[in-house]
C-alpha cells in the first residue's frame, strides 16, 4: 500500500500532528515501508497454529518468586516528602 498525500493529510487529522513539508515525503516513504512489512506478515499461515504458540519448549522461562527483605527504599522516598506518616505521604484534602 502506497501512502499518498491525501492519506498523510487524513493520518494528521486523525493523530493530531502536523509534519513540517520538507519532512512530508520521508514521512510517506516510512509509513509505506511499514505498510510492506506488514503486508509480508499477512502472508503467513497461521490458521493451524495455537493462540499460546511458543518457539520455547516448555512455554516462557520463569524466574523463582521469592520475597526479598525488608527496604529502605520507602524511608528514602519519604525522607523528601513534606508531609509524611506510617510510609505514606501526606497532601491537603481535596474533597471536604
Amino acid at each position: 500500500m502506497q501512502i499518498d498525500t491525501a492519506l498523510l493529510a487524513k493520518l494528521e487529522k486523525l493523530s493530531h500532528l502536523r509534519i513540517a513539508e520538507e519532512k512530508k515525503e520521508e514521512v510517506m516513504g516510512q509509513l509505506s515501508e511499514i505498510l510492506g512489512y506488514i503486508e509480508n506478515l499477512n502472508e503467513l499461515d497461521t490458521e493451524n497454529l495455537s493462540p499460546a504458540f511458543s518457539t520455547l519448549e516448555g512455554g516462557s522461562p520463569l524466574r523463582e518468586d521469592t520475597p526479598r527483605g525488608p527496604s529502605d527504599i520507602p524511608d528514602k522516598i519519604l525522607e523528601h516528602a513534606p508531609q509524611a506518616a506510617d510510609d505514606f505521604f501526606i497532601v491537603p484534602a481535596i474533597i471536604e
